[in-house]
């Protein structure tokens, strides 16, 4: 009875929640599209006016030399640029505050993040405290960026977090290792550049990860309680190309075609949970790699199939959807039998791209604390399909132990 009178006080919120987002505009990052497309980008930022940017990367990108042509363009442009390349995985409090010391003492006018999601993440983070005088934890939660953040232009190099459109930036506090979450439309870029080329050399169990990490993303928007029309469209279309070039880019890196429309679906991904939200995925991969330090992507990628497990019979028909969309209904189906089409499909994916059923790290006696903080975040931020208490949020865990 308990949990029940809690259930409606948290749809209750999520209701809230979906009206606010119907209200509030939502924006969007002008976006350049293409192979080559990151070095159109850079060429708009001078014809901006902009003068000086800061670089917010990562160690790697620079030594690899991905960024090479994006420093060349902008140089040839008339833009100066100072490279801050400190951004490591679960971005912390520390890095994002050495981000704004450099973006100050060089004194830029724009911040031009490159990389996966903890660039952009960190990225967002700088330039709103460029603008707020206030600390990392005052501007987290719900529209807590009072004053516009500084110029944000994005380049993702992988194809997963959808960062370079989302309304929300992920950091750590370094002491605690809590992921504090920035949420406010103020952070989504001024613009975007999905430039397939920068994502050639990606090794395939990145590729993997990330990928999942947008389907991901796609599912639970699509069975979100949020869901809409339009965050619909962006999820199918996400799912779809996902489906179809996944598998190529995995076993074909240097396919630049699959590569683009990977991009596309991260981005499109990104569009719809932006709007719909999230779910118990996110909530309790958030965990996983706070506590264990796991890749976000993979997180997902090794919890997804548990939680589709525990709500497709509150989501069957959403899940048929998906598994009609993906390519998988031969005719006659129920809806039931197809949410477990597509629930098998995701299972047979991760075990042909290597992602592992368990988590090595996950101990049982941490069970019970990564529960209570997965439910705390999911039920405070997803309108998920299906409720689960402490009880069976600790049991769907338990199966992922190694």
């Amino acid at each position: 009875m308990m949990f029940s009178l809690q259930v409606k006080g948290y749809q209750g919120i999520q209701n809230a929640f979906k009206i606010a987002g119907k209200i509030l505009p939502m924006p969007r990052p002008t976006l350049f599209n293409g192979p080559g497309s990151s070095l159109e980008m850079c060429e708009a930022i001078a014809q901006m006016g902009t003068k000086k940017v800061l670089i917010v990367t990562d160690a790697v990108l620079v030594k690899l030399g991905v960024l090479d042509k994006i420093q060349k363009t902008l140089t040839d442009n008339g833009v100066e640029f100072v490279i801050y390349d400190g951004i490591l995985p679960d971005p912390t409090y520390d890095q994002v505050e050495t981000g704004l010391a450099q973006y100050k003492d060089n004194n830029c006018e724009a911040i031009l993040a490159v990389g996966g999601g903890s660039p952009i993440d960190a990225a967002k983070v700088i330039a709103a405290r460029v603008t707020n005088n206030r600390s990392i934890k005052k501007l987290s939660g719900f529209f807590k960026v009072w004053r516009a953040p500084a110029p944000l232009f994005a380049i993702p190099t992988t194809a997963g977090t959808g960062s370079e459109v989302t309304i929300a930036a992920v950091v750590s506090d370094p002491i605690t290792h809590q992921k504090t979450p920035l949420m406010d439309p103020k952070l989504v870029p001024m613009v975007a550049a999905l430039d397939a080329s920068l994502m050639i050399g990606l090794p395939a169990h990145v590729t993997s990860a990330t990928g999942m990490d947008a389907l991901t993303h796609a599912v639970e928007a699509f069975i979100s309680k949020n869901a809409s029309d339009d965050t619909d469209g962006y999820a199918i279309a996400a799912t779809r190309l996902i489906m179809e070039n996944l598998a190529t880019v995995v076993e074909k890196g240097d396919d630049l075609k699959a590569r683009q429309n990977m991009a596309l679906a991260s981005y499109y991904a990104g569009l719809a949970f932006t709007k719909a939200s999230l779910g118990y995925v996110h909530a309790i991969s958030h965990n996983f790699g706070a506590k264990y330090g796991t890749p976000h992507g993979l997180g997902n990628a090794i919890v997804l199939p548990y939680v589709l497990d525990y709500s497709k019979d509150a989501a069957s028909d959403r899940l048929a959807k998906l598994a009609e969309v993906s390519g998988l209904a031969k005719g006659g189906e129920s809806n039931a039998q197809l949410a477990q089409m597509f629930i098998d499909q995701i299972r047979a994916m991760s075990k042909q791209f290597n992602i592992p059923e368990h988590l090595e790290a996950l101990k049982k006696e941490d069970i019970p604390t990564i529960a209570k903080l997965a439910l705390k975040e999911a039920h405070f931020n997803y309108p998920v399909p299906k409720y689960m208490d402490q009880a069976a949020c600790e049991k769907l865990i338990s199966q992922m132990v190694a």
